[in-house]
């Protein structure tokens, strides 16, 4: 994929929250693979091949007035991606027992070194919501543990729940570059009891896991929390993240119709990432 053109939108968006969230959404259907969120907005990708005309024109959001968005777009290609990731990305330490690095940088003596090639996956630990729930992996147990990453990006998650002794694990996400990305990562990091899979919850059938871990979106956590709790076995734990702070209340009340209780939440600038058990 080396001669993979990308798009990449950068889009400012006032208010930032819902409106982030709603423009994910309607750009995800309109054909864009991966976001990254920003401090004013987002950035968006999509392969040049899939781009025509007036894409944009069913992206609803973009005329709601309750809205202002403005957005810029340039060419970019993969190895440019890649090449800017070397020059700016640095390792992310997680407490001193974690460290996420990219294959171009020094190991350095912590319990848990994972290796993420950087891509356009979401997941490199720098996100305040995916280092939460690093930290909240750290801290809990999961020797012998059944485990499942939902919207699993780069498979970070999953990867350190191995590493702490988890002994089954499966990794999901919608994203077809996130979806190979993560398969990428988890043979990078040698890891044996992970199964990737692409799709979203609707692959979720009768299968039960002791802890489940989500950061997503909220919209997409409102929706799927009943069909995770169904997936989790007596005494089981749900990790989410991908949300801010004034959005606990809301996804407390979820978990609560579905017989989970808030036991815990981690807080960075606004992001949050929470623990829910029954």
């Amino acid at each position: 994929m080396s001669n993979t053109i990308y798009l990449e939108y950068t889009f400012t968006v006032t208010p930032l929250q819902p409106g982030a969230d709603i423009l994910i959404a309607e750009l995800g259907e309109a054909g864009f693979e991966s976001f990254v969120e920003h401090a004013t907005g987002i950035q968006a990708y999509i392969q040049k091949k899939d781009w025509f005309s007036g894409l944009l024109d069913d992206v609803e959001v973009l005329r709601n007035t309750h809205f202002t968005i403005e957005y810029v777009h340039k060419k970019i290609a993969e190895e440019n991606w890649n090449a800017t990731w070397e020059q700016s990305l640095k390792p992310i330490k997680v407490g001193n027992q974690c460290e996420v690095r990219a294959p171009f940088h020094e190991k350095s003596n912590v319990a848990y070194d994972i290796v993420i090639e950087p891509k356009m996956s979401f997941g490199t630990g720098h996100h305040e919501t995916t280092h939460m729930m690093l930290q909240f992996i750290l801290d809990t147990d999961f020797e012998g543990k059944s485990v499942l990453d939902m919207g699993c990006g780069t498979g970070v998650l999953a990867i350190l729940a191995e590493m702490k002794g988890a002994k089954s694990l499966a990794a999901i996400d919608i994203d077809n570059w996130c979806y190979m990305n993560a398969k990428e990562n988890v043979n990078r990091n040698l890891c044996r009891r992970i199964k990737v899979y692409e799709g979203d919850s609707s692959l979720l059938q009768h299968q039960k896991y002791d802890l489940i871990l989500a950061n997503i979106n909220r919209n997409i956590l409102l929706d799927d929390i009943p069909t995770y709790v169904k997936c989790l076995n007596s005494q089981g734990q749900l990790f989410l993240s991908g949300f801010y702070k004034d959005d606990i209340p809301q996804i407390t009340a979820i978990c609560k119709e579905n017989g989970l209780v808030l036991e815990k939440n981690l807080e960075k600038n606004n992001w949050v990432a929470v623990k829910y058990v029954f």
